[in-house]
């Protein structure tokens, strides 16, 4: 018999796993190292912290999505990384990523050592070796990530040996950062393709187009100027609002409110408010509460704007900024607002409110705006002109309430008397929302607050 010799050759090395900077939501395009996690050497297991960033919008961290060493770092603390930039590299103990895709099993030519009259058996022993080894590259094709999905060096060895193929794996909902599969997604999956033999639906990612961001001139001074280093915090925010008034046609329009009935109502109802819900109803839901009706009269405000598109946002998310201790914004939003009553609204501004100030917000919590509430009047500024937040296409500021004299009409003649009255400024952008939708809004914002359905639910 003839002896067949053979060996099949798998290049294995160690992964250079890339870890880069995620998307941060919508008009976020880049963000600023505060903070290393891990040196280089360090041990990182799936989902430790290594980095600290900071946005206009939030602090934040950024996850690993591989165990491994942290091999190297590619920016230093206070530079800043635009998104899908390569923050660190992670060595792992898994294919490499950038092999992946070519990544197939080599066969080395069949040796063979043949017995002088038997040279049949071994063309029938070498034809069998061929063909095992075509099933043997089928069995080890590895699944790969794509621009689309990140999968984990454990959930491809999973999916190997599930036999899960890449297609199937591509249908797989995902509830990790960014829709990632994780364990728990692919064990649940394989579950239920065993009981149902069903596969599960994929939940689609909108892509979102990053507009690069403003530069900021270089500040000089000299004789007795006093030099004063923006905070990181202000650094962000100032491109920010540039690249906003650089991208929008800013467009004004005032229109001013008696709160009188509406005053009084809170005064009479608030302690009872709070016995009950444990709550403090201030002004803000109140606000936000006539927002949203006049949002309904005209939902072309609560859009964006992609290239030549507009995009009227089925949700209506609001937005409320809230000033921190250090002087700057941040805008926590408040998702499906027009689904919560006046106790919902109430907790939820609180709350955002709350977290806000102690820096506890989590990055989806500053994301997906639809339209933004800013109320100056905490600051005592009876009116104001606010930055369109991007890449929303209206922003109402609220001034302070103050008692006027203002003339009262009554069917026995007209007279003077005292009122409480605020000014709605209100910014859109007259590239969508032309003069008479912006000035027709907030005055509709307007008579929402004068004629306070005090019979609505709370």
């Amino acid at each position: 018999m003839a002896k067949i010799l053979y060996f099949y050759a798998l290049t294995i090395a160690m992964a250079k796993f890339e870890l880069k900077l995620p998307k941060m939501g919508e008009s976020v395009a880049e963000a600023t190292i505060t903070s290393w996690l891990k040196e280089v050497g360090d041990p990182i297991e799936i989902d430790d912290a290594v980095v600290e960033i900071a946005t206009d919008k939030v602090d934040s961290d950024v996850p690993s999505e591989v165990t491994g060493v942290l091999l190297s770092k590619n920016f230093e603390v206070d530079q800043v990384v635009k998104v899908g930039e390569v923050l660190a590299v992670i060595e792992t103990e898994d294919l490499d990523p950038a092999m992946e895709s070519e990544q197939k099993a080599i066969p080395v030519e069949p040796q063979v050592e043949v017995v002088v009259g038997e040279q049949e058996d071994t063309v029938q022993a070498a034809a069998e070796v061929a063909k095992e080894i075509v099933q043997l590259k089928e069995q080890i094709q590895p699944v790969v990530s794509n621009e689309k999905r990140f999968y984990s060096p454990l959930v491809k060895n999973i999916a190997v040996q599930e036999n899960i193929k890449q297609e199937e794996l591509d249908t797989i909902s995902g509830t990790g950062q960014n829709n990632r599969v994780t364990k728990k997604d692919i064990l649940a999956y394989i579950e239920q393709r065993a009981s149902t033999g069903t596969e599960s639906p994929v939940i689609p990612t909108p892509s979102v187009k990053e507009r690069p961001a403003a530069k900021i001139p270089t500040q000089t001074a000299s004789g007795q100027d006093q030099i004063i280093e923006m905070t990181r915090m202000g650094k962000l925010v100032a491109a920010h609002m540039l690249h906003s008034k650089e991208t929008s046609a800013h467009v004004q329009s005032f229109v001013e409110a008696d709160v009188t009935e509406l005053w009084e109502w809170r005064e009479r109802i608030k302690n009872k408010f709070l016995e009950r819900t444990g709550e403090k109803l201030t002004f803000t839901p109140l606000f936000i509460t006539a927002v949203l009706k006049a949002l309904r009269d005209f939902p072309q405000l609560n859009s964006s704007i992609d290239g030549d598109q507009i995009i009227q946002k089925g949700a209506i998310n609001i937005g409320m900024a809230t000033a921190l201790a250090d002087g700057n914004l941040i805008v926590p939003v408040i998702k499906n607002a027009d689904h919560l009553n006046l106790f919902g609204l109430s907790k939820a501004v609180n709350d955002l409110a709350q977290r806000a100030r102690t820096n506890q917000l989590q990055p989806e919590e500053v994301q997906d705006g639809t339209y933004t509430v800013t109320n100056v009047g905490n600051f005592g500024s009876i009116m104001g002109t606010p930055i369109i937040n991007q890449p929303q296409v209206g922003i109402l500021a609220v001034g302070v309430i103050r008692k006027m004299p203002s003339v009262i009409e009554t069917p026995e003649g007209d007279f003077i008397g005292i009122r409480r009255k605020l000014i709605l400024s209100h910014s859109y952008d007259h590239r969508i929302i032309n003069g008479a939708t912006g000035g027709q809004f907030v005055k509709n914002v307007a008579n929402y607050l004068e004629q306070w359905d005090e019979a609505a639910p709370i």
